[in-house]
């Protein structure tokens, strides 16, 4: 046992160093040195009865010991063969008080110093205070030992405590002041075989693909920077005009939001989101997108099952995965969203990429081209029911449209709302309505209203509308899966213009999500659409696609 107690003291005398240099191992292994030290002696007493003091007599130069010149003997170096080694090895052997202490290696019987035998007592003197804490029997006499051996080794205790606070110190200040680089990666790969069928079809089958790769970067574990690298080579069909180079937005699904050609890669989303919480009851949050912003980053949508930001995960079409009026604007600007627990109060600004937020030039810039400001109300009476009312004020630039998040690109509705009076200047005021009720665990209903009035600068005014429903069956067959039913009206013309009939574009869509593993779904599904164009000559379309989502 001697030759034992003499491989762990040694021990620890071979990793002092690491020990005062390691800044968080030291930290951690004396975080609670200060209550130890200076209250030791009244925590034994508190645990044993009788408490017997330890006798002072007139040696009265153990009280202060940090401010006194110390004793010859306490510059002395501790052999095998003191009192306090053979002390100390006596309460390691009876309470196995320094028993687990890493790297123990046999250097042989070698003089401990003093700092170096204070590492070992500091750590017998913690796990003794456990003990009593656990009231873990301990003899009287014991007690006494330690209380002596915490007097004579004193200034060494004290100066391993001192040593302790300055590199926690150290430690807490790199901690408020470092700069995180704690960066995740996310992967979205969406495949997808689809086609349209009708009469007088033309489009081919195709089978192509979206890539999207997100970093996330937080500094301070509230925020998060958004950087998004995209590619994609899958474009919306013409239902209509069977050229290659106009679409039907109307027809556009998920997966062709993102299209960049031939799969060229480009940067689509940078943003910067940061959360601020004054109490239980009120929390802010703060949405500073650069590049590629849209209102539902930081906007409740209140269509969970169907929205996934045209991801791979929700509906297959972009008019079921969310109302068309968080379509109108969209890119560079700030979002704001607070929440006052069963109500929050969403508003904004987002200039559009269309009219080229960071462009100086006439006509563009962050307040001189295409832009939205929106204002939104969401109220949560209970928890399984959210409502929300919200008013989108639009402005946009010849030949852009309005349902395009800002780009040049429409993403729903027809050609026919999205283009009047696109040969001016137009503004749009839009004003909508949005509900979700989970009736049960297995079944959702959602719902949206939006009307609005467009005014062509120095020309017409119309109005133009847009409502739907719809039923999701999570977790179908399997937890993760969904069984989504949805119909509604894409954006229309509300008034004879620009050569439109009076029938609207109906929208009818089925599609059910399976979960295959954890990060690999496929959802096969049909859309059928009345009248896509809003236009005579329009016939019906039906899409058939089977997708496939990659997530990593």
């Amino acid at each position: 046992m001697l030759e034992i107690f003499g491989k762990i003291i040694l021990t620890v005398s071979s990793l002092l160093m690491s020990v005062l240099t390691l800044a968080s191992a030291v930290c951690s292994e004396n975080s609670t040195q200060a209550e130890t030290f200076l209250n030791f002696s009244s925590e034994l007493e508190a645990a044993q009865t009788p408490a017997i003091p330890i006798s002072q007599n007139d040696n009265s130069i153990l009280k202060g010991l940090g401010s006194q010149v110390p004793r010859v003997n306490q510059l002395k170096d501790v052999s095998s063969r003191d009192w306090a080694y053979e002390s100390l090895r006596s309460l390691a052997e009876r309470y196995k008080c320094i028993v687990g202490y890493p790297n123990l290696t046999d250097r042989g019987n070698q003089t401990l110093t003093r700092w170096e035998f204070a590492v070992g007592l500091n750590i017998c003197i913690n796990n003794m205070e456990s003990l009593i804490q656990e009231n873990v029997a301990i003899l009287r006499e014991d007690i006494e030992t330690l209380k002596r051996l915490a007097q004579e080794f004193d200034s060494e205790l004290t100066g391993l405590k001192v040593r302790s606070d300055d590199l926690e110190a150290r430690v807490a200040f790199f901690e408020d002041h470092q700069f995180s680089t704690t960066t995740k990666l996310q992967g979205e790969v969406v495949v997808a075989l689809t086609d349209t069928f009708g009469n007088n079809d033309t489009t081919q089958t195709i089978f192509g693909d979206r890539i999207r790769l997100t970093f996330k970067t937080s500094f301070d574990g509230k925020d998060l920077l958004v950087t998004r690298l995209a590619a994609g080579n899958l474009r919306a069909f013409d239902t209509e005009r069977n050229d290659a180079f106009i679409e039907s937005p109307t027809t556009t699904q998920g997966f062709n939001v993102g299209y960049t050609g031939n799969n060229d890669i480009v940067i689509d989303w940078l943003a910067h989101f940061d959360s601020f919480k004054l109490n239980d009851k009120f929390k802010f949050n703060t949405y500073i997108p650069a590049l590629g912003g849209i209102w539902p980053d930081n906007v409740p949508s209140s269509n969970p099952f169907f929205f996934n930001y045209d991801g791979g995960n929700g509906s297959l079409s972009t008019f079921a995965n969310l109302s068309p009026i968080y379509r109108i604007g969209g890119g560079s600007g700030f979002v704001l969203n607070f929440n006052f627990n069963i109500v929050q109060l969403s508003g904004g600004y987002l200039a559009g990429q269309a009219g080229r937020a960071g462009n100086p030039v006439q006509g563009s810039g962050l307040f001189n081209g295409d832009y939205a400001a929106l204002v939104q109300l969401n109220f949560q009476p209970i928890k399984t029911i959210e409502l929300g009312i919200t008013y989108v004020h639009g402005f946009h630039k010849r030949g852009n449209p309005i349902f395009g998040y800002g780009s040049r690109q429409p993403f729903v509705g027809t050609n026919a709302v999205n283009f009047a009076g696109a040969e001016s200047d137009r503004v749009t005021n839009t004003y909508g309505f949005q509900a979700f009720w989970r009736i049960v665990d297995a079944l959702s209903f959602t719902a949206f209203f939006a009307y609005g009035d467009l005014k062509q600068i120095g020309g017409f005014n119309s109005e133009y509308w847009t409502y739907a429903g719809g039923f999701a069956l999570p977790d179908l067959g399997k937890e993760g899966n969904i069984l989504g039913i949805f119909a509604g009206v894409q954006p229309y013309l509300g008034n004879k213009t620009l050569n439109t009939n009076n029938k609207n574009p109906v929208h009818v869509e089925v599609f059910y999500k399976y979960q295959l593993t954890d990060n690999i779904n496929i959802t096969p599904g049909a859309i059928w659409i009345s009248n896509p164009e809003q236009v005579p000559s329009s016939n019906d379309e039906i899409i058939g696609t089977v997708r496939t989502t990659f997530a990593f």
